[in-house]
């Protein structure tokens, strides 16, 4: 606070921020009680705030830090954003609390009218726990199958999990999220049941998504890539992948020879969805989650405080 301000125009200050901020009287009542026009009462209200006489602060509440909330969504022009208040503290604990938020806002945005489409990842698995009330919207399947340690729940069973959880219809294909080669995939995505999936992406309306960091331990494709796979992305720049969409730090998509063997939407698939929510925590994961939102493959968040910070910062 200035030293400059003398103690009377402090008290001044002190009084008319009082009667202003908690007793909600109006600039023109401050000044006919105090004998000022209303436009010096709003320097000094102005003053009062600059100097850190008055602070004003959104508080937490149902589990969010709102105020980082509502600094993440104006900072990086998202439609929504929801930041996890301090609690959760193992990834399992952060997951679920991701998951529950994430099925809250979507049962308060859907219609039965959308489409929603998953992939398989650990925060969607977790989300699936949480699903109530949503209306009774259709769920497509996004990706392949893929086999993760201490997870036994296929890309199949998800969606038909949520499928049943909002009495909705599923829409699912048996496959592997990755083949040994691109003539088995393109084989694979041949197949009936694959390719009626797949062209089903066109309908969606809302897809929730998780982020990976392209590093070993912050993705889950990351881990079965290979060591060629690995070199060709390092050489290319990706920096991070969601829903097996790889993109570099400027969120360009990558076209890798991995991806021509799997089985999942394109870059522009993911792009044409109108909302993505993506799912994300660690502050690992900032690079990866600004260069997603900037590719424009993501538009809202359910992420930690973690994460949120090192975004802003």
């Amino acid at each position: 606070m200035s030293t400059a301000t003398s103690q009377a125009e402090l008290l001044l200050m002190a009084s008319i921020a009082r009667r202003h901020y908690l007793r909600g009287e109006s600039k023109i009542e401050i000044g006919e009680h105090f004998g000022l026009s209303r436009f010096k009462v709003a320097r000094l209200l102005d003053a009062a705030h600059d100097s850190g006489l008055v602070r004003i602060e959104i508080a937490p509440a149902e589990g969010l830090n709102l105020d980082l909330s509502a600094r993440v969504k104006e900072e990086f022009g998202l439609s929504d954003c929801a930041v996890l208040a301090p609690g959760a503290t193992t990834p399992d604990e952060i997951n679920q609390a991701l998951g529950r938020v994430a099925a809250g806002l979507l049962a308060e945005t859907l219609t039965d009218k959308d489409v929603v489409g998953l992939p398989w990842s650990r925060s969607v698995l977790a989300m699936s726990e949480h699903v109530s009330g949503w209306p009774a919207v259709k769920i497509v399947q996004l990706s392949g199958g893929m086999e993760v340690a201490g997870y036994d729940a296929s890309a199949v069973e998800l969606i038909r999990s949520v499928a049943r959880s909002c009495n909705g219809e599923s829409v699912i294909f048996h496959a592997p999220f990755l083949l040994d080669d691109a003539e088995g995939a393109e084989a694979m995505r041949r197949q009936s049941s694959v390719g009626s999936a797949l062209e089903a992406v066109g309908e969606v309306t809302h897809a929730v998504v998780g982020v990976g960091q392209w590093a070993s331990g912050f993705s889950t494709i990351y881990e079965i890539a290979g060591d060629s796979s690995l070199a060709e992305a390092a050489e290319s720049g990706v920096v991070g992948e969601s829903a097996g969409v790889f993109y570099d730090s400027a969120g360009a998509p990558v076209e890798l020879e991995i991806t021509t063997r799997m089985i999942s939407i394109t870059a522009d698939q993911l792009r044409a969805i109108p909302n993505v929510w993506a799912l994300a925590a660690g502050a690992t994961k900032a690079q990866a989650m600004a260069a997603a939102i900037q590719g424009q493959f993501v538009n809202s968040l359910v992420i930690d405080e973690g994460l949120a910070n090192a975004l802003v910062d």
